[in-house]
Parts: C-alpha cells; sequence; structure tokens
C-alpha cells in the first residue's frame, strides 16, 4: 500500500541550566562568581529528500527527539548545545497539527528545509547575576523546557495535471501509453491503489507531469473505500482531465459518471472545482451506434461550461496527440508556481497554559498550589532570602505564566500561593 500518511511524536531539546560556582584559586580570596551557562537544545528540522517518494519509514519509527543541551559548568564553561535532528521527508510533504488538523508547513515549491521546533535555549549561569549589591548571587537560570507535538505527515502527489474519474475508464493506460510510467493494469476495479506519477514529453522540450490518481467512487469525500486517501493527492494539482468511458462498456451513463465525480470533488474540496478541468472521452473506438453518438452528448453537456471535450482511444492512442497539446496549452496559461499550502498553526501556540510544566490548583483551605518540576528546579537554585534571588524567583513566575494562570485561577490579593513547602502572600 503506497505509504501517504503517518502519524509521528516530535520533541525539541532541552536547554542545558546554567551552572552555580565560584573561583576558588589559590591568593585569590574573592574571586567571585564564574558558572557558565547552559548550552541550548537542538532543534526539529525537516528536510526534502529527493530520493524519497513515501512516508513508509515513519510506520517503523514514530518518536522523534533531539539532543538535549548540557549544563554549564565551573570557570564559566559553556555547556554543549544539543545536536540538531534533521528529518527527511519526500518533497510534497504537508505537516499537521495533529489535534487541529493545522497545517505546520508545507514541504514543496522553494520551502526544502524548515525548523518545526526550536530547542530550549541555555540558562544562565550565576557569573550573570553579580552586581555591586550582590557580589556573591548563589542562583543561575534553567534551560528553556523542550517543545513537543503530536503531527500528522501527508505526502500530496505534486503534479501539473491529475488523471480522475470511475474505476477502469482507461487512466492507468493513458498514463503508461503517454509517460514512462508503468502502472499496473488490468481489468477490475481498484487495480491502481497507488498514485502514479509519468512525465510527458512533448516536441521541442515542452512537457509536464501527469498523475494518475486510483479510481474514485462515489462517496470517496466521506471516506468511504480509501477515498479521502485518493482525494488528498488532487489538490496538489493545477487542472484535471476527467477521463469516462464514453462507449459505456460497463453500463454507465457517462454524463452521470461525470457529475458524479464532479460532486465528490465538491464535497471534499470545493477549491477543486475552480481547477481548470478538460474531458478525455476514453474507448471510442469500442462504440458501434454511429447514429448515437456519446461523445456528442457529452460535448452538448459540458462544453457550454467551457470544459473541452476530447474523443480519445487510449488503447490505439487516437485523439491523444490533440487531448495533450490541449492540456500543454492550457497549462502555459496558468502559475507555474506549485500549489503550495499556507501555514495555519502558530507554534508558539505550544507555550500556551494547557502545555506548561507546571499545575495551579486551589486546595480545601483555599490555597493556591503551584507545582512542576521547573518550580522545584527554581526553589532549589535560587536564594530567596536575598532580596536579589527574590526578584528573580518574581521575574521567572511572571515570564513562564505561573502569575497569568493564578490570576486565571480567581486568586485575589492577599491569598496564600503554596509551593513545596513554602508559602507566599499574593500582591499584584
Amino acid at each position: 500500500m503506497f505509504a501517504d500518511r503517518a502519524k509521528i511524536f516530535l520533541k525539541s531539546g532541552k536547554g542545558g541550566d546554567g551552572h552555580v560556582s565560584f573561583r576558588r584559586e589559590l591568593y585569590v580570596p574573592a574571586g567571585g562568581p564564574d558558572g557558565g551557562d547552559g548550552g541550548k537544545g537542538g532543534d526539529i528540522i525537516f528536510e526534502v529528500d529527493d530520493g524519497l517518494n513515501t512516508l513508509v519509514d515513519f510506520r517503523q519509527v514514530r518518536k522523534y527527539v533531539a539532543k538535549n543541551g548540557e549544563p554549564g559548568g565551573k570557570k564559566r564553561c559553556h555547556g554543549a548545545d544539543g545536536k540538531d535532528l534533521v528529518i527527511k521527508v519526500p518533497k510534497g510533504t504537508v505537516i499537521k497539527d495533529f489535534d487541529s488538523g493545522k497545517v505546520i508547513a508545507d514541504m514543496s515549491g522553494h520551502n526544502r528545509r524548515e525548523i518545526i521546533l526550536k530547542g530550549g535555549k541555555g540558562g544562565q549561569g550565576n557569573m550573570h547575576y553579580a552586581t555591586a549589591t550582590m557580589q556573591a548571587p548563589k542562583y543561575a537560570q534553567p534551560g528553556q523546557d523542550s517543545q513537543e507535538l503530536w503531527v500528522t505527515l501527508e505526502l500530496k502527489v505534486i503534479a501539473d495535471v491529475g488523471l480522475v474519474g470511475f474505476p477502469n475508464v482507461g487512466k492507468s493506460t493513458i498514463l503508461s501509453r503517454v509517460s514512462n510510467a508503468k502502472p499496473k493494469i488490468a481489468n477490475y476495479h481498484f487495480t491502481t491503489l497507488n498514485p502514479h506519477l509519468g512525465v510527458v514529453d512533448l516536441d521541442d522540450g515542452a512537457g509536464f507531469v501527469m498523475a494518475d490518481i486510483p479510481g474514485l467512487i462515489e462517496g470517496a469525500s466521506e471516506g468511504v473505500g480509501l477515498g479521502h486517501d485518493f482525494l488528498r493527492h488532487i489538490e496538489r494539482t493545477k487542472a484535471l482531465i476527467h477521463v469516462v468511458d464514453a462507449a459505456s462498456t460497463e453500463g454507465r451513463d457517462p454524463v452521470e459518471d461525470i457529475r458524479a465525480i464532479n460532486a465528490e470533488l465538491r464535497s471534499y474540496n470545493e477549491d477543486l472545482m475552480s481547477r481548470p478541468q478538460v474531458i478525455a472521452a476514453n474507448k471510442i473506438d469500442a462504440v458501434y451506434d454511429q447514429d448515437d453518438d456519446p461523445v456528442e452528448k457529452i460535448r452538448q453537456e459540458f462544453e457550454p461550461l467551457g470544459i473541452k471535450v476530447y474523443p480519445i482511444s487510449a488503447v490505439s492512442g487516437k485523439g491523444m496527440k490533440e487531448l495533450l497539446y490541449g492540456v500543454y496549452n492550457l497549462l502555459k496559461s496558468l502559475d507555474k508556481e506549485p500549489v503550495v499550502f499556507e501555514r495555519e498553526f502558530d507554534i508558539s501556540s505550544l507555550q500556551s497554559g494547557a502545555n506548561l510544566p507546571y499545575t495551579v490548583e486551589k486546595n480545601e483551605d483555599g490555597e493556591y498550589v503551584v507545582e512542576g518540576p521547573r518550580i522545584e528546579k527554581m526553589l532549589g537554585y535560587t536564594n530567596l532570602e536575598s532580596e536579589k534571588g527574590f526578584v528573580f524567583f518574581q521575574n521567572f513566575l511572571k515570564e513562564s505564566g505561573v502569575l497569568d494562570e493564578l490570576v486565571k485561577a480567581g486568586i485575589q490579593e492577599g491569598d496564600t500561593v503554596r509551593m513545596y513547602g513554602l508559602a507566599f502572600d499574593y500582591y499584584r
């Protein structure tokens, strides 16, 4: 099965903690603070690899975690930065937030490398907090937390033209005749489970990329069969060739077939109906009743709507040249840039209260209890008995959003805030 969708977990690296230490050397009685800064955490980076054409590898590995930054050291030693994690994906991969379905990045066009999650900044060592009045600060800054996110990867085929239509109307035969693609062809429905790409070469170096989109059925837009998986690939195309069995070899009405497929396209994505479309009336060599020309019926129905109809035989090649050059001239009038999906998801939203590494709760005594690993670590670093240290801790609570969360929880002036055995009165 064509692997064109995967769900994976991403986590950037945490920033290394700043270090608390003091210079201790012979004949230097007051060397001062020399704690170094922590290293930056590794980023999660997506990069296009032209050698890939499926997302099958992501079905084996589900979690991708970048390296953490190293903590700072003595003698102003800076902690090593965490190594970035580069994830290779095929061209045309769309990265979406799993929960909301919003687009984070589209690895198409000129976008070949993008940082999706940034590693946390390293914390500053205590050497940065020395002042004329506070010459021996006993606190340092913890490294920033990592970011984490579940994402969906979707591979949307990049092609100029998409072949659409019911199963068994001849799409695979057309692609195999006009390009170097070798799709599997047989006389039964849903032969083509994989979208096939082929390069159509015309005279004088002209040409375009064509995709055989697997046969659709009614109800595809609601996910019937493999409808959603197939329709996803049409979103990239600039124009559509609607292939229909003009000879009705399976007893279906070609006009009704075209209407049914267009209804599925419209139901899935209204924008698809704004794409230029031509009709390839296939299997004309199997039309035996010359007095009842089905191609003329199709023309009368759709050409007044601006949809050109080309009678063809994919088997014999009749009418194929006219179809291909007609499509090529249509493409020349369109924007040459590939269809790229705009960013919809703001990574900065990961810093909202729902994702912060602490909890704010009101207990039975009416006290507001704040807990979390960063809070506990900061309390261990900070000398709250000094004025500088207390101000430093207050700034941390403000910058990390704890004070905002307390306000949301309904705290009032004079209420008690409790953190790991320590109690504070809240004042604005």
